[in-house]
């Protein structure tokens, strides 16, 4: 049975300001739950997020073993505001999309 949270998923990619990010949501007394970046999308799809924040880190979308998101998070139909990191990964998995549709 699919849960429905009506709230923010925040996924976290090891940003020092992911709590604050939760307080600030949370302020605006809108719920949230701070993730993993393993959630599958799958998972993302039943917990049916409002809108996704992906919470930035100190890595670079070109370095070798960091986390990564599912460019199918763009699929959705469901907000995604990218800080840091996570705009970068927002924007690669875009520019990993356009590439796939160019071929």
């Amino acid at each position: 049975m699919a849960q429905h949270h009506d709230g923010i998923l925040i996924i976290d990619f090891g940003s020092q300001y992911t709590q604050l990010i939760a307080r600030r949501v949370r302020e605006a007394h809108v719920y949230c739950e701070i993730h993993p970046p393993s959630r599958t999308i799958a998972w993302i799809r039943d917990w049916k997020p409002k809108g996704i924040i992906l919470s930035g880190g100190p890595n670079s979308v070109y370095g070798e073993s960091v986390p990564t998101a599912d460019p199918a998070l763009l699929e959705l139909g469901t907000p995604v505001l990218g800080l840091c990191y996570g705009m970068q990964l927002l924007a690669h998995a875009r520019t990993i999309a356009s590439a796939e549709c160019r071929n």
